[in-house]
């Protein structure tokens, strides 16, 4: 059978929604249309039973309590309720009085999802820390701790970064906030934006300290503009001043008549992840180290960007040096990927992620991020690879600068003449 093309590695930008998710939401939209919030039908209920199942399935996946779930419109909503609606119930000091209304913690390479809130709520009057990470690209338990003040009112670091795959401490950054939170008897807060995470790796709240953690329904082959938000109700218990006003709905925190159809769906779609995760990271992983051993062994002066084991297992982002990032992408039209986050992909600024990494502009340029996924056969990868290959090879054939390094030229000495 002949390959289907293009070829799609950009899982990491969005899933192709499982036929079984579908499957669930069809009679939601037809059949079973009523409003969760009618208590005097049976359309009514039978709504608001299939939000309830969902709700449980989610919090399954997370290891939670199904009253901690609360539905959103995806990610980037869950974070901005996440932040700002922590930032403003526990604010230290009132707008305008001149003083900090307290401090927060983030990383310089978070999703635009997360730094755009924290920036926001600076212009509001507070303050926020944000992290580096080191070459490896890693935001550490010590580096929070070392932030940390009696003001701080939430550390926010993602699970995973979108672009690069690498795992932060989640766990033992949460141990630390706890720990802060005992010491300060204050009420300090940890959330995690763990859309890249969540059913691609194994998730427990409880386990792993968290308070809030956001999560989007397109990330796990679940239908898009639908997310959760997990919101802490036992130690402590945590409360977050609502952004939209309306009919009261998901305990006060998010008003606005419920998503049926799409809330069935991210139930089904975490109730598949649950019972597939483990094999799918095995399988994924092979082709992730069989992507890039293929791309090392034959070309040269390329890197794999982020830490080389604490990764995602089906994402990689490769530079490759003396090679144009959008030429590059040009040229292997038949393979779909990204070479940023899809969310900031219109930008020819090279990727601020790399760049926080110490990556230099022309490696930022000349990266490309591949993400598998539940239906990427080797088969795909193998084009992949043969195309991403061939294709370096003949944009080099077109570089000075590449055969004045075969020549042994060290280029950061050469010294370029101004016309």
């Amino acid at each position: 059978m002949a390959l289907k093309l293009p070829i799609y590695l950009d899982h990491a930008a969005t899933t192709p929604c499982d036929p079984r998710v579908v499957e669930a939401m069809l009679p939601y939209f037809t059949e079973k249309f009523g409003n969760p919030g009618s208590r005097s039908h049976r359309f009514g209920w039978e709504a608001e039973e299939a939000t309830d199942k969902a709700r449980e399935q989610v919090a399954r996946l997370i290891g939670a309590d199904p009253k901690e779930i609360i539905f959103t419109s995806g990610a980037t909503e869950s974070n901005n309720l996440a932040i700002r609606g922590a930032a403003y119930m526990y604010e230290r000091n009132p707008a305008g009085s001149g003083k900090s209304r307290g401090h927060i913690i983030s990383a310089v390479h978070e999703h635009k999802a997360v730094l755009d809130p924290c920036k926001r709520l600076v212009k509001e009057g507070f303050e926020v820390t944000f992290l580096e990470p080191g070459r490896d690209g890693i935001i550490t338990a010590e580096m929070v701790k070392g932030a940390l003040r009696e003001d701080t009112i939430l550390v926010t670091v993602m699970w995973a970064n979108n672009e690069i795959g690498t795992i932060n401490e989640v766990r033992e950054i949460g141990a630390v906030v706890r720990e802060h939170r005992a010491a300060t008897g204050g009420d300090t807060l940890f959330h995690t934006d763990a859309t890249q995470w969540v059913g691609k790796m194994p998730t427990d709240v409880e386990k792993d300290n968290i308070d809030l953690l956001s999560m989007s329904g397109h990330k796990i082959y679940g239908p898009k503009g639908v997310g959760a938000l997990y919101v802490r109700r036992r130690k402590p218990r945590v409360r977050l001043v609502s952004l939209l006003d309306g009919g009261g709905q998901e305990r006060g925190f998010r008003s606005g008549t419920l998503n049926v159809p799409g809330i069935v769906g991210l139930g089904a779609a975490a109730e598949i992840c649950l019972n597939e995760m483990e094999r799918d990271g095995e399988r994924l992983l092979k082709l992730r180290r069989y992507l890039e051993e293929r791309i090392t062994s034959e070309l040269d002066v390329v890197a794999i960007n982020g830490h080389p084991e604490r990764r995602l297992p089906h994402l990689t982002n490769i530079s490759f040096g003396f090679v144009e990032g959008e030429s590059l992408m040009m040229a292997v039209k038949e393979v779909a990927c990204s070479s940023g986050s899809a969310c900031t992909s219109a930008s020819l600024e090279p990727s601020y992620v790399l760049k926080a990494l110490g990556v230099g502009d022309e490696l930022a340029h000349s990266s490309l991020r591949l993400s598998m996924g539940r239906w990427t056969t080797q088969e795909q990868v193998e084009y992949a690879a043969d195309r991403i290959i061939a294709n370096v090879k003949k944009l080099r054939e077109l570089s000075p600068l590449y055969d004045m390094y075969k020549e042994g030229i060290d280029l950061s000495k050469v010294e370029w003449a101004h016309h």
